[in-house]
């Protein structure tokens, strides 16, 4: 028998964990244009109290690459994802434990 999944957005089910490729941002090059924040699908871009781009929501961000391609100062560039394998996680959280982080 089948299973029915039901909807959800990205603020949701955190997602990041899918992806292969990480947008990292460059915040000399950044001028908070805020081109990816309007057009990212997942809502992965961060802004601070002023409305300039922080950071990226990396339990959300899939990897797409989108906001590469529109930042007009080139200050995101998408890195593999195995490149930051031995990087000290934010929250602590184990990447090869998906089902840990759906909510």
């Amino acid at each position: 028998m089948g299973t029915v999944a039901f909807g959800a957005s990205a603020l949701d089910v955190q997602t990041g964990l899918w992806r292969s490729m990480r947008p990292v941002i460059d915040t000399e090059k950044c001028v908070s244009c805020l081109r990816c924040w309007i057009q990212c699908p997942d809502d992965s871009i961060e802004l601070d109290a002023e409305g300039k781009v922080r950071g990226i929501k990396l339990f959300f961000c899939k990897g797409c690459g989108l906001c590469e391609k529109l930042c007009p100062t080139k200050a995101i560039s998408m890195l593999s994802e195995s490149s930051f394998a031995d990087a000290q996680q934010p929250s602590g959280e184990h990447p090869g434990e998906v089902g840990a982080h759906v909510r």
